[in-house]
């Protein structure tokens, strides 16, 4: 079986080849396609089409995704999470170093001299641009997943005190922090103590507007704020009053709105913090292996709407379920499958929110079976989506 991809904003090739020989890219069902691979394309009020069963986007951020409406609609969202970590730890660790030394602002003072006694105008206004050493600072990180965990280890390398906040820190991510940074149970306690903070959290309605006012309140002066997640993290309106006040020394995010710009202590990028060409590559890399697995056994791995699903496809054909999270759903699954005369070999249902995903791999050869079955389950009461697997 031939599956179709459509790409969206120059996915690298080289990462498409992970697909393989069994997928045709942006080919002749390019509108109705089996999955979608994308960055930063927007399909908000987009229509998706009625084939699509999986979109995986060459990131971490999802935001540009309506994970409601695909969800709705079985279709699974896939990221690529710490495959840009590396990129966006060198930009937070480059952007700490900038602030602390206001590189950008002296190249733009030198680049104003003229005259033959440039040398001497150096010499005589260098001052005004000593900054500071990062090596006994503080370093609070927010969020300890694949890219705080690395900001946080590397600060300590530099010298730095680092204050780690992240409630759902997952195990490996545990021991993999070095020993000398500290853990804060509260996120005040990052706002209370840090010279330099960096935010690595996902947007929910609970982050937005993490650096409110309140936040603000409870930094001392001279803080240096850097964002390279989510602009909506911070308050911009709180920001600035941070900013006059003193409390706030330097703003650094890599999300830029009009407002603001040519703003004096605000430094805007331009979304390039995960963008390398090492980056870029590593998330079509793992966008490719991801949408193929998925399509060519069922299992799924980093989806953002629904569980992670391993199950090793021993059987001559599986059956995937997209269904409602209602009770005896397994149950009714397992009889309309008796009911057919076909044994299950294994079975494997796992939930998240509203929605459930089933693996069922069934001892039948015969595939005229598996298609009546299947067409059975498509006409069920709760559930979304059907796929058949040949082994």
């Amino acid at each position: 079986m031939v599956y179709t991809v459509k790409t969206y904003n120059n996915i690298n090739k080289i990462g498409l080849r992970e697909l393989g020989n069994g997928f045709q890219i942006d080919g002749d069902h390019k509108e109705n396609p089996d999955a979608y691979i994308i960055r930063s394309e927007n399909l908000h009020g987009a229509t998706l089409p009625e084939n699509l069963v999986a979109i995986a986007r060459a990131g971490a951020g999802t935001n540009n995704i309506p994970i409601d409406v695909a969800t709705d609609q079985g279709i699974v969202v896939f990221n690529t999470p710490g495959a840009n970590a590396n990129a966006v730890k060198e930009a937070v660790l480059a952007s700490t170093l900038l602030s602390a030394r206001d590189y950008i602002g002296a190249t733009s003072w030198v680049n104003t001299l003229t005259g033959d006694d440039v040398p001497e105008q150096v010499e005589a206004g260098k001052k005004q641009f000593a900054g500071s050493e990062i090596a006994g600072k503080t370093l609070g990180v927010i969020g300890l997943g694949a890219i705080g965990a690395r900001i946080a280890n590397d600060a300590v390398r530099l010298g730095m005190n680092v204050i780690g906040y992240d409630p759902y820190v997952s195990v490996e991510t545990a021991w993999g922090l070095n020993r000398a940074i500290t853990r804060a149970t509260e996120i005040q306690d990052v706002f209370k103590n840090s010279d330099y903070i960096t935010i690595h959290v996902p947007l929910t309605e609970e982050t937005r507007n993490t650096f409110d006012r309140e936040a603000f309140d409870l930094m001392g002066k001279d803080v240096t704020v850097i964002n390279f997640a989510r602009g909506e993290l911070v308050d911009n309106t709180a920001l600035f009053d941070a900013i006059e006040t003193g409390v706030v020394k330097r703003y650094i995010t890599d999300f830029g709105t009009e407002d603001l710009l040519n703003k004096d202590k605000i430094t805007v990028l331009p979304h390039v913090g995960g963008s390398t060409e090492e980056a870029e590559l590593n998330c079509a890399i793992m966008a490719g292996q991801t949408i193929r697995r998925f399509m060519e056994t069922g299992e799924i791995i980093n989806s953002v709407n629904f569980p992670n699903v391993k199950q090793v496809l021993t059987t001559p054909f599986r059956i995937t379920l997209i269904n409602n999270n209602v009770p005896n759903i397994v149950a009714r699954i397992s009889t309309r499958v008796s009911d057919a005369g076909i044994n299950i070999s294994n079975i494997i249902n796992r939930s998240k929110n509203d929605h459930a995903y089933t693996l069922l791999d069934l001892d039948e050869s015969d595939e005229q079976k598996v298609q009546a079955l299947a067409d059975e389950f498509n006409k069920s009461e709760h559930i979304v989506k059907v796929r058949i697997i040949k082994k």
